[in-house]
């Protein structure tokens, strides 16, 4: 059962912009508000790394990799959060989930691939 549905990804040349989407269904909905939801991504050889975390209270960190070009937010009432990203580098270039976390439980997207040319 597919909980967490994400789109978004693309290809893009190195300096250009993609917007990320995740919308929970199923049994997270009627949790959501409550949880801290992220964005990890995962290239190729590597192990998966946070990029983007917000709270319920809309508090949010960033990896040093991507502060002050990456901006994640969430919209409660439509039980989605995005992933904005703008100046994008060959190194960006990834497969990129969203993830639900309530109480040391994790769901996860099937994930999304986003390739940055340059």
């Amino acid at each position: 059962v597919q909980r967490l549905v994400e789109s978004g990804g693309g290809l893009v040349q190195a300096g250009g912009s993609l917007r990320l989407s995740c919308t929970a269904a199923g049994a997270i909905l009627s949790t959501f508000n409550s949880g801290t939801m992220g964005w990890y991504r995962q290239a190729p050889g590597r192990q998966r790394e946070l990029a983007a975390v917000i709270t319920p209270d809309r508090t949010t960190d960033y990896a040093d990799s991507v502060k002050g070009r990456f901006t994640i937010t969430r919209e409660n009432t439509r039980r989605s959060v995005y992933l904005q990203m703008n100046s994008l580098k060959p190194e960006d270039t990834a497969v990129y989930y969203c993830n639900f976390r309530r109480f040391g439980v994790d769901f996860w997207g099937q994930g999304t691939q986003v390739t940055v040319s340059s």
